[in-house]
């Protein structure tokens, strides 16, 4: 038994968990029985975890003591409970993808990312909570209900990797892993204080989720995902996406391994070289007044405090929600899931329900695509001048838990996506993207500041996070509840 109380051990970042767990201070089975009297103090309230596999957890934690016990070699994660996201296979537990299609459903094979986190001595601890295939920006399904924001539980904590940002910013779980469409690593990190990491198209392979045809629904947002990690310090998100990045051969879209070292980059603290721009509103996107002084204050920190050189400026690229949706859409197994409807259509989601019920032409498709090249071309022709583009991550702070989202920002009407912009942008361009805390509303809600990367360019990104977290901490920052 360790000397560190309940309190104690989850108020460690993972990395401080990971480091007491190898030299010996700290016994794996503490840190797995600090993360389940967590669950069993807000969960109720919270909604974060739809399946928590305390006993197959326990005999993990039982192993990795014997492991540090005897002087073995151990794992990059050894010891260290990790939560998955809803729509993540793990063999052998109960994953519903949100939907009442998979109410009962339960995987013969792990996702390729959670075969690495177990093979480094990680302890899949359990499920946590997303929206019906992730086709919403906020968490909340028919199978398990609503996931609250810590912050303030009449909030949203966004989505759809909701119920991993809630886990993590409650000291649930001190790792998670969020997948990413188009933000939804980002979102829920945004509106839960913590560091989302989106890395670039392809650098964390997805396998089966995405990526099988036999499972319609699942395989939807086939052209923009990513799996990401998050966590409450840049080197948390670092150290996780080390054990789950690299190349494999069911994932076509994997790249190579460019050996990056992602925990370096995660310890270091002087960018003073980097060209940044700053794109408040992309040009175009409707964005609160609360988010656009917030995150410009945060802009200043990397000029006055990091001595970057920082200029305003847009990409220029065209409006790209629409084309967004319609990409979507032509990765969705339309025709299987419209045999759904019958059956469960009062349980869909309403966005999912109104791409089924579109009748989508070739055109649509087509033009999608073209759009989705300029975003690409115009964004690599401006990011030749800059090291970083810097971004509100939301054009919103947190909202009533009740609602997609918002219908007007500054007296606009808006679309149902447009509030997640800056997010789903980027992933139609495969770029690195970080979201990071800019600070807090008047009432203390989380505000997230977007670092975008060049293509391919994550060690950059994670190096401005950890700058920037240097320079403006709030990782002891923790929620009113």
């Amino acid at each position: 038994m360790s000397s560190y109380t309940t309190d104690e051990i989850w108020e460690m970042d993972g990395v401080e968990q990971l480091k007491a767990v190898k030299s010996g201070e700290l016994d794996p089975e503490d840190v797995l029985d600090a993360s389940l009297q967590r669950i069993e103090e807000l969960d109720d309230e919270l909604n974060a975890f739809t399946v928590v596999d305390g006993e197959g957890a326990k005999e993990a934690a039982r192993e990795s003591s014997k492991r540090v016990e005897n002087g073995d070699e151990l794992g990059a994660l050894e010891g260290i409970p990790v939560g998955i996201k809803d729509l993540i296979p793990v063999e052998g537990m109960r994953t519903t993808y949100g939907s009442k299609i998979y109410e009962d459903h339960v995987p013969d094979q792990d996702s390729v990312v959670v075969k690495r986190i177990r093979d480094e001595g990680g302890i899949i601890l359990g499920k946590t909570n997303a929206p019906e295939f992730g086709f919403q920006g906020i968490t909340d399904n028919a199978v398990f209900g609503k996931t609250h924001n810590p912050w303030d539980t009449s909030k949203t904590p966004g989505g759809s990797s909701g119920g991993s940002g809630v886990a993590l910013a409650t000291g649930m779980v001190p790792f998670a892993l969020g997948s990413d469409g188009g933000g939804s690593v980002r979102i829920p990190s945004s509106f839960c204080g913590l560091h989302g990491l989106k890395a670039s198209f392809g650098r964390v392979p997805l396998y089966p989720e995405h990526r099988n045809p036999d499972l319609p629904g699942t395989n939807a947002w086939e052209s923009v995902e990513h799996i990401g990690p998050m966590g409450r310090t840049v080197e948390d998100t670092a150290y996780l996406l080390d054990v789950i990045a690299g190349p494999h051969h069911m994932d076509r879209h994997s790249l190579p391994d460019d050996e990056v070292d992602y925990i370096g980059a995660s310890e270091a603290t002087d960018i003073s070289e980097y060209n940044v721009a700053y794109s408040e509103d992309f040009g175009f996107t409707a964005v609160d007044p609360t988010v656009r002084e917030t995150v410009s204050d945060a802009v200043s920190v990397f000029e006055d405090e990091l001595g970057c050189t920082v200029e305003r400026a847009d990409p220029g690229f065209p409006d790209p929600e629409d084309a967004f949706t319609a990409l979507v859409a032509s990765s969705t197994d339309l025709r299987e899931l419209r045999k759904e409807l019958h059956d469960h259509k009062s349980d869909m989601e309403p966005v999912l329900v109104d791409i089924l019920e579109t009748e989508w032409t070739a055109m649509d498709f087509t033009e999608a695509y073209k759009t989705r090249q300029k975003v690409n071309i115009k964004m690599r022709e401006f990011m030749e001048d800059y090291d970083i583009l810097l971004t509100p991550t939301l054009a919103v702070p947190p909202f009533d838990v009740d609602i997609p989202g918002r219908e007007t920002i500054e007296g606009r009407d808006i679309n149902i996506f447009h509030w997640l912009m800056f997010c789903f942008t980027i992933n139609l361009t495969g770029q690195p993207a970080a979201t990071i805390p800019a600070g807090w509303t008047d009432n203390g809600l989380p505000i997230g500041l977007q670092i975008v990367g060049n293509h391919l360019d994550d060690e950059t990104v994670i190096k401005a996070s950890a700058a920037y977290q240097e320079a403006n901490p709030w990782q002891k920052k923790y929620f009113p509840m």
